[in-house]
């Protein structure tokens, strides 16, 4: 597998039904002022499905940066090797 680091605008990124469970909005809300004070310390990660982004990890981390009226943010575009 390799990665390659992208700004995303978080619209383009696509929420799989999987990951579309409800949020502990105390968690998310702890992340958020985390991010405040230190920084988004690990990206989110994504995959490329056409002209969009597919997430893969870190659903709490876009929920805690919209909160804090961020659009975009740093993302790892994970591409799968196939055998």
């Amino acid at each position: 597998m390799t990665l390659e680091t992208v700004e995303v605008t978080l619209d383009d990124i696509y929420v799989p039904l999987r990951l579309r469970q409800p949020l502990d909005e105390g968690k998310v809300a702890m992340l958020a002022e985390a991010i405040l004070e230190d920084g988004l310390k690990v990206p989110v990660e994504v995959r490329r499905d056409g002209q969009r982004f597919v997430l893969v990890h870190g659903r709490y981390r876009i929920e805690a940066l919209r909160s804090l009226g961020e659009t975009s943010t740093r993302a790892l575009v994970v591409h799968a090797k196939l055998a």
